[in-house]
């Protein structure tokens, strides 16, 4: 009777650390807790897609139809980042500006979000910022345009 506990005990331990060994998801965001509702969290991932996807579809999907257009006319994403974003990056870190605005994004239409880059670029740390005007269409937030860089 007692070595079938003993059993049972270690079987349970080992569900249990198999389980807490688990891969978790990547947040996005401050300590990773961004709203999937906010156009914070869109404009992330937005960019995200264009600088760590291997093709643009999610940023098409995440953006206006007369964006999706321009996006589709460059093909690649490197000629997205080189052209409209005037911005190349091996690696990046996307950082949206914080406006502590609580229930601004709920009611909202329109919202321009400022976004820090922070990356790598031939092994050159390169910091930029950008700004995203987005516009709620049909209940989900889509990007609508890319500012210029305000000093080039």
């Amino acid at each position: 009777m007692t070595t079938r506990k003993w059993y049972a005990l270690i079987g349970l331990f080992t569900v249990v650390f198999l389980t807490a060994c688990g891969e978790k998801e990547k947040g996005i965001g401050r300590y990773g807790m961004l709203d999937e509702s906010t156009p914070e969290y869109v404009t992330v991932v937005f960019l995200q897609s264009i600088y760590e996807d291997d093709n643009l579809d999610l940023a098409m999907g995440l953006s206006s139809d007369r964006l999706a257009r321009i996006l589709k006319k460059y093909h690649t994403n490197r000629n997205v980042q080189r052209h409209l974003l005037n911005l190349k990056y091996d690696s990046v870190t996307i950082t949206p500006q914080s406006n502590n605005s609580v229930g601004r994004s709920e009611f909202a239409e329109k919202s321009t979000i400022t976004v820090f880059l922070s990356g790598q670029y031939d092994n050159d740390k390169v910091e930029d910022i950008r700004s995203l005007d987005l516009e709620k269409i049909d209940g989900e937030w889509k990007v609508t345009k890319i500012h210029p860089d305000h000093f080039f």
